[in-house]
């Protein structure tokens, strides 16, 4: 891997039956604010499929598509189901791509976690969150999720 190459992670959300959910869509917005501002060469839009279709990943694809983002930027990882899948699902598109430093684009509620995981995991890793966009009420609701969550993911981790 090179040293100056840049991706960004962006972590998965729910695919509601109407349609990507107003988190995915913000965390999507975000990364590609990102790679037209050229602080990342490539973006890996990561997580499974959910309740409904498509895959988090593919839904985050089309986005980014819509967004102007090059078909030849995006790589897909599009298996997992929570944020260690995310990331260490993604390692191998970013060895494959040649990017050494990567930043995590998620809620700044799930920052820390996600990047203790990505750090965990050997990559040197920045977040990136969105500003604004989301209600009040899922916001609180992301941070108290957290404190478990953290804990959870620091006994899990231990054992990698």
């Amino acid at each position: 891997m090179t040293d100056d190459v840049t991706a960004a992670l962006i972590l998965g959300a729910a695919v509601w039956e109407s349609g990507p959910s107003p988190t995915l869509q913000r965390r999507t917005a975000h990364a590609a604010a990102l790679y037209h501002a050229g602080r990342v060469a490539y973006l890996v839009p990561c997580g499974g499929l959910g309740r409904h279709p498509p895959s988090e990943g593919e839904a985050m694809r089309d986005l980014l598509l819509e967004a102007g983002v090059p078909d030849t930027a995006i790589h897909p990882e599009t298996t997992s189901r929570d944020t260690l899948e995310n990331i260490r699902n993604a390692l191998p598109i970013l060895r494959r791509i040649g990017a050494s430093r990567v930043i995590i684009v998620t809620d700044a509620p799930h920052l820390p976690r996600a990047l203790m995981v990505a750090r965990r995991l050997g990559l040197r890793a920045r977040g990136s969150a969105p500003r604004g966009g989301a209600r009040i009420g899922t916001q609180t609701r992301m941070a108290l999720r957290e404190i478990p969550a953290c804990a959870a993911y620091l006994w899990r981790l231990r054992r990698l």
